[in-house]
């Protein structure tokens, strides 16, 4: 159901599924905890319409990626829906995701370990989890942004997303917009929420920079030396 959900969806943003591959790995030494809890892993291959360019072939992804999420997870087409995680499904990046050390993630996953597997950078993020039960889907990292921390206006930025979805309007998405939603998925943690948000206003055609601003904006109401177009633009975006 999972595989057949997928490529149907694929198929409708005109792509073509060219196949999936196990993940190679070795669990040996990890905790009985995590094994116990190991979910199945497979890389999913998809060519490309021949039409599009590379900015538009990410956008097609990333709706492919919410559609299948919103389908297999929140809509539990699935029996193990709280299993379906979506590490990555980019031209530019492969996250490899687990519960796992920071120095048991290259022993875990061989592909790390293969002398023809190359990158322009590798980057890696661990952490215990503190208001949550560590989880292999939410385990760091996420798509764009790092974040070690916790968020303590989490609910009411959820909310808000959630409520300004029936007024959203994209150029770049036009009717397919509404199939984006939810921003937030659910069962996020703080950070993978924070990343939801910040992912959909750089596809949307926002710069990071902007995004950013937007995001976490600084003080500004009293900052009498910012310059007035900047706090401008925070009021604006406030």
């Amino acid at each position: 159901t999972c595989k057949s959900t997928i490529a149907a969806l694929t198929e409708e943003e005109g792509q073509r599924l060219l196949g999936w591959r196990e993940v190679a790995r070795d669990n040996s030494m990890i905790g009985n905890t995590a094994k116990s809890l190991e979910p199945v892993m497979e890389m999913l291959f998809i060519g490309a319409a021949a039409d599009l360019d590379p900015e538009e072939l990410e956008r097609k992804l990333f709706v492919i990626r919410k559609r299948a999420t919103r389908t297999l997870r929140a809509e539990g087409a699935i029996a193990q829906a709280d299993y379906f995680y979506v590490c990555s499904l980019s031209t530019k990046n492969i996250i490899y995701k687990g519960q796992l050390t920071s120095t048991q993630v290259p022993q875990y996953f061989s592909d790390l370990r293969d002398d023809d597997f190359a990158s322009h950078l590798a980057m890696v993020h661990s952490r215990f989890s503190t208001n949550t039960l560590g989880s292999w889907e939410l385990a760091h990292p996420y798509r764009y942004v790092i974040h070690n921390g916790e968020i303590n206006t989490l609910r009411g930025n959820i909310n808000w997303m959630a409520a300004r979805e029936g007024m959203m309007k994209s150029d770049l998405f036009g009717d397919q917009l509404s199939s984006l939603f939810p921003i937030m998925e659910p069962d996020c943690s703080d950070s993978g929420n924070f990343d939801n948000a910040l992912e959909f206003l750089l596809m949307a055609g926002r710069s990071l920079q902007e995004a950013l601003m937007m995001m976490i904006p600084e003080a500004w109401q009293k900052h009498e030396s910012m310059p007035e177009s900047k706090r401008a633009f925070y009021e604006y975006h406030s």
